[in-house]
């Protein structure tokens, strides 16, 4: 069995399919996927990539929301070596995968940042991440500070992993080809390397309050959550934007107050 009879991809799924062989090889070997690893791979779709990754894995786990592509893993001839958890990865607990694992995935462009943030969630139990994106999104998540692109997505992801651009994907790769380019991201977590956020939450609120109002100075962005004081005890400029602040800053900003 090879593939769905006539699947046709769906649009609200947000369905484009990787078919370029040379991408293929360079996320699998980015993977570096060994017999015995966890592995879960994000819509698996038609299996360009699961069915190589199988080849390395003794097993593999996929998430997949398409009812469609979901019957078609459970019948396939390689069945006995897969897990297919029918479910939205949005909503789905990654933590049920295992207790350390690997991830891959094309993920769908519609909703890449909020799945990315619900990814960051479980960094203390992942090894390493291989993601397909739309290339602004992947230039956003490594940007640095002081440059355009550099953002809530940067400071969020950037405080949990150390990233970097594997490489663009021009819209031919995929079947149908989307309107933009793509672009993978390796993603490492930082583990002990990691700041010490005491209370997320609070991370969260200053990091978006910062960024909502990106032409404002700390000093007014941050005005419901911190003082000016308190800003300069976090040994941050009241003066300065947001995109001027590095990850580091932001976390020292939430532990005040």
């Amino acid at each position: 069995m090879s593939e769905p009879a006539r699947h046709i991809p769906r649009k609200r799924f947000g369905q484009h399919f990787l078919v370029s062989p040379g991408v293929i090889g360079r996320i699998v070997d980015a993977l570096d996927p060994k017999p015995s690893d966890t592995l879960v791979e994000i819509g698996p779709g038609l299996g360009a990539l699961t069915l190589p990754l199988l080849e390395r894995l003794d097993h593999l786990q996929v998430v997949e929301l398409d009812r469609d592509l979901v019957a078609h893993w459970q019948a396939h001839a390689l069945a006995g070596k897969l897990t297919v958890h029918a479910s939205d990865a949005l909503a789905f607990d990654f933590a049920r995968v295992g207790e350390r694992f690997k991830v891959a995935g094309n993920l769908p462009y519609n909703i890449s940042t909020p799945l990315l943030f619900h990814l960051a969630d479980f960094a203390p139990r992942i090894e390493r991440m291989v993601l397909m994106l739309q290339k602004e999104v992947v230039d956003r998540m490594v940007a640095e500070p002081g440059t355009a692109a550099y953002g809530r997505l940067s400071v969020g992801l950037q405080v949990r992993f150390g990233m970097y651009r594997l490489c663009t994907v021009p819209p031919g790769a995929f079947h149908p080809p989307p309107k933009v380019d793509s672009a993978v991201v390796v993603m490492q977590p930082l583990g002990d390397a990691a700041p010490h956020i005491a209370d997320p939450a609070r991370f969260d609120a200053v990091v978006t309050a910062a960024f909502g109002q990106r032409r404002k100075t700390l000093r007014n962005a941050l005005s419901g959550l911190l003082n000016e004081a308190q800003i300069r005890a976090a040994g941050v400029d009241p003066g300065s934007r947001a995109e001027q602040v590095a990850p580091e800053g932001f976390v020292a900003l939430s532990a005040i107050g």
